[in-house]
């Protein structure tokens, strides 16, 4: 059995600066230029039955403008009216009025069940477009921001189940068959969930190919699903196709597709494969075996941190212990009523065990009423009928009210795996820990999309490198202090930056745009007084204030402009950094 490599991200301390001092508030006024739309964006509001985090993070918080990588300063939008409208920037001081450049072919209004409509930029002349109600497109555009070749059309076009929408796509080219691969994703009701929410995520990755240039036709040859019970903060496909990363709070599993979602509860539901017990000295297993079992059927193999399970020829357990145990002194036995007893004898005594097998989901651990006791007994010091007891001795309570927000960390850790492409196995996982997930960014839009991630009170950019598998992530750049800043921001809504990552900026529900500058080097002498240095460079942060009072619904940073979408108005901001 081939087990996922655990990976971490490597930083390149050059890229730090430890001697940081903030950013410096500065009243520069930013070119702020509004224009008024011909009809409001295609807003959906998330419906009664979508009342959970999953829906509010997938679809609630939904960016409805999009920036197309492979033009510069070119956003895109749908309006109410099914029309996808493009705004593509020359010269601030001559903007025109967004453009049509493609319309719904079917009238989604009428379907009370749908989503937002999702459009992603696969490549320089192909795009894939969702309209919400769970009808797929592809369209052939031509050359994009060439007027006399740019002509949107559809080259597929088909009903592929529940509404979703689009999260990443790419276009392949191999021995003369076209294909083009994208992630879908959906919120699903999940009847037989009893203890969550009552809803499950999955991500489908559809593959749609046409063989050679005489077939004109593009066809479904392939689809795959992955499930998950939360939202992925981050998920792409790798340019070649061979493989998918995804970060999220909580794993996802790959699902045969027509397999019977009841089957497959059936199966979570039974009883586990074994039930194992511990005292201060040893653990003991027990399995249920098949009727009629002997003892030349079964195997155990022990090794100091490593138990392998054998019937029949097929392997029941395998997999590393969570402690090192007395392999020698271990034994194994079948008892009368058709059952495998196994007993492992503590390596180090007194150590409780959380699992037995690491990462192993088969074995329901069973305490006793006396171990709960001695437990209770070692925890009864941490706890008190009085509040905040003797504040005044040596080592005072924690005080959680003393926190400030961006102090907390998130109780759930995230991971970042990436799966392989044939078999949707996972091949590779980074344990992200309290690095949280901040937002993506399209650095070159030949690479997969690169994310942001807090360290400490740093926002570190990591931009994905599939072909490389000693240093598949790599340190691209590092935002100051832009963690811990971000974290203050109870309203903030979206966050971005430059492709060249010359400044980040966030934006929060209403009005207000925040800009964090790189540092740049001052044009007059400063002083640091507390260390008697001189100061060569400072970092700027930037406020804009939007004259409207509609929800922002889009958010997009480019090298030199920021875009804001409200309900009737696109906003363009001149950032571009002085030289």
């Amino acid at each position: 059995m081939e087990v996922a490599a655990n990976c971490s991200l490597r930083v390149k301390r050059p890229l730090l600066d430890p001697r940081f001092e903030g950013y410096k508030l500065s009243l520069e006024p930013l070119p702020c230029y509004q224009l008024e739309l011909d009809a409001a964006v295609a807003e959906v509001k998330l419906r009664d039955d979508q009342y959970t985090l999953e829906h509010m993070h997938a679809f609630g918080m939904y960016n409805y403008l999009h920036c197309d990588p492979w033009c510069q300063d070119s956003v895109y939008y749908v309006d109410n009216l099914g029309r996808i409208m493009n705004l593509t920037v020359m010269l601030d001081t001559a903007l025109g009025k967004p453009r049509e450049v493609f319309r719904l072919p079917t009238d989604v209004t009428v379907y009370d069940n749908r989503l937002c409509a999702s459009v992603h930029f696969t490549s320089s002349t192909w795009v894939t477009l969702s309209d919400g109600t769970g009808r797929l497109y592809l369209i052939e555009t031509g050359e994009r921001g060439n007027s006399a070749s740019e002509k949107w059309e559809i080259m597929f076009n088909e009903e592929l189940g529940n509404p979703f929408i689009i999260v990443h796509s790419i276009s392949l080219l191999k021995a003369e068959e076209h294909s083009i691969a994208t992630l879908l994703l959906r919120v699903e009701k999940e009847e037989l969930d009893m203890k969550g929410s009552g809803f499950f995520v999955s991500l489908e990755w559809v593959t749609i190919s046409k063989k050679n240039k005489d077939n004109k036709k593009y066809e479904i040859i392939k689809r795959n699903i992955l499930r998950g019970k939360s939202v992925p903060n981050y998920a792409a496909i790798e340019p070649d196709g061979n493989g998918l990363m995804i970060v999220s709070y909580k794993s996802f599993t790959s699902i045969p597709v027509g397999e019977d979602v009841e089957e497959n509860k059936d199966e979570d539901m039974s009883e586990p494969l074994y039930y194992w017990q511990q005292t201060e000295d040893d653990l003991t297993a027990t399995v249920r075996l098949p009727e009629g079992s002997a003892k030349e059927d079964v195997q155990v193999q022990f090794l100091p941190d490593r138990v392998t399970i054998v019937l029949k020829g097929q392997k029941l357990l395998e997999g590393s212990l969570f402690s090192s145990i007395d392999h020698e002194s271990s034994t194994w036995i079948i008892k009368e009523n058709n059952s495998l007893e196994i007993s492992f004898i503590k390596k180090n005594e007194g150590l409780t065990w959380p699992e037995l097998v690491v990462g192993d989901k088969q074995g329901e651990y069973i305490r006793d009423s006396a171990q709960c006791a001695v437990i209770a007994e070692r925890l009864m010091h941490l706890t008190s009928e009085e509040l905040n007891p003797n504040p005044d001795k040596e080592k005072p309570p924690c005080n959680a009210q003393e926190l400030e927000e961006c102090d907390i960390f998130f109780e759930e850790s995230s991971s970042l795996c990436r799966f392989d492409g044939n078999t949707l196995k996972t091949t590779h996982v980074v344990n992200l820990g309290s690095n949280q997930y901040l937002f993506s960014v399209i650095v070159d839009p030949k690479e997969m999309p690169g994310f942001c991630l807090r360290h400490d009170v740093d926002a570190l950019l990591w931009q994905p490198h599939a072909s490389s598998q000693q240093d598949m992530w790599e340190h691209i750049a590092t935002f100051n202090a832009l963690g811990y800043v971000q974290a203050s921001k109870r309203d903030k809504k979206f966050f971005a930056c430059a492709p060249d990552h010359s400044y980040a900026a966030l934006c929060e529900c209403l009005r207000r745009v925040f800009i964090y500058r790189q540092p740049t080097p001052m044009s007059t002498v400063l002083y640091n007084r507390k260390e008697g240095r001189q100061v060569g460079q400072v970092a700027k942060q930037q406020v804009a204030s939007l004259e409207t009072n509609d929800p922002i619904l889009g958010f997009q940073a480019t090298n030199e402009r920021l875009f804001v979408l409200t309900t009737r108005n696109l906003f363009l901001i001149k950032v571009k950094a002085e030289h």
